[in-house]
């Protein structure tokens, strides 16, 4: 894996916001959720969709906070437009697991 300067980590923008609005997303090609995230007041909300089915359920998305790219140029999704990228990492199935913080955080901090 190639190694990145410091200068490189520091361009992306990973911050923490809350699902505010999850649901189905029948139109993806792979199971996935659409989620409206809250990153605070200097950020606002913005939407996204995940292939979260696996372990989560949309009802159950709603108030969790979670960790997101910001960065990325908008993504087209069957139609739906993707405006930043929710980090997780797989389970042993390849499924997808949330990255939070452990603790409540201020909504639109930035992780460093």
């Amino acid at each position: 894996m190639p190694e990145i300067s410091w200068d490189d980590f520091e361009k992306v923008e990973i911050r923490v916001g809350e699902i505010v609005e999850a649901e189905p997303f029948p139109e993806a090609r792979r199971p996935a959720i659409k989620l409206t995230v809250d990153f605070g007041e200097t950020f606002g909300t913005r939407k996204t969709s995940a292939q979260l089915t696996a372990h989560y359920d949309p009802e159950a998305l709603i108030g969790r906070q979670v960790v997101a790219v910001m960065n990325f140029p908008p993504k087209r999704i069957a139609g739906f437009k993707s405006e930043v990228l929710v980090l997780g990492v797989p389970d042993i199935d390849g499924e997808v697991v949330l990255l939070s913080p452990d603790k409540t955080v201020p909504l639109g901090g930035r992780m460093f």
